[in-house]
Formats: structure tokens, sequence, C-alpha cells
């Protein structure tokens, strides 16, 4: 079964386009967390954040930006959030890679995530797996 966000650049599901070109469709996410939520979306189907090769994440990283800053000059927010849920345990819900971009406002009710702390001797043991990891 194709994907929802692959019917959206072939034009079989309706969108609110806000960019489109080659590479790269932006438009509107339809359950948005706040008004101007946008998705931006690479055309050709990555599964996972590391499905996508560096060029492409780059050039969707450039839209995200763009997208950023239409959304501060034109909605007259102070910021946003970019955000990229990789894997369903972290919310990701179209299994089609996608960055976020969201709103925000003081009053938006929206609040960051709670911050913990490692209990004696987790950080190293942590920053020894992956270093090692990253080494390979």
């Amino acid at each position: 079964m194709e994907c929802i966000f692959c019917k959206v650049i072939k034009g079989e599901l309706p969108s609110y386009k806000i960019y489109d070109d080659d590479y790269v469709v932006a438009f509107l996410d339809i359950a948005p967390v706040n008004e101007g939520h946008i998705l931006v979306v690479p055309k050709k189907h990555f599964d996972s954040l590391e499905e996508v090769d560096e060029l492409m994440l780059s050039y969707v990283m450039n839209i995200v930006k763009k997208c950023g800053a239409a959304i501060e000059k034109t909605l007259g927010v102070k910021g946003y959030n970019v955000i990229i849920n990789n894997g369903s345990v972290a919310g990701q819900v179209i299994n089609h890679f996608h960055c976020h971009v969201i709103p925000r406002r003081d009053d938006d009710g929206l609040h960051n995530w709670p911050q913990k702390n490692y209990p004696e001797g987790k950080a190293e043991e942590i920053v020894a797996k992956l270093a090692a990891e990253l080494k390979k």
C-alpha cells in the first residue's frame, strides 16, 4: 500500500501546498499542533532519517529553514520548532521521512519535554557505547 505522502505528492490526495519543486513538497499538516504547522517532505520515498542521503537531507533542511522564516515573517510568531519523528516509538505516524515546522507562541499551551538526570556512572557508560559505534 502506497503511503499517504506519496499520494499527496502525486496529487491523488488533496493538500494545502505552500511549496513545490522537483525534490520537495511542503504543505500544511491536516492535524496541526498550531495554525501554520508545515510538513516538509522529499518527493522520493524514504522510510526514515537513516535512509535519506546527505544531499537530500541538506536540501530538505534548506526548505525547512525557508518555511521557518516564512512562518515568522507572515504569521507574526517569534519562533518555531523543527521536529523529526523517527520511528513509531518517537511518534512517526507516516513512514515517509518528513520534517515538522511548528509555529510557536508564548500562549500556545505547548511545553518543552521534561528533562531528567543520569544516575551515577550512566552517562559515561552511554558515551562509551555511542562513541564506539560512531567510530565504526
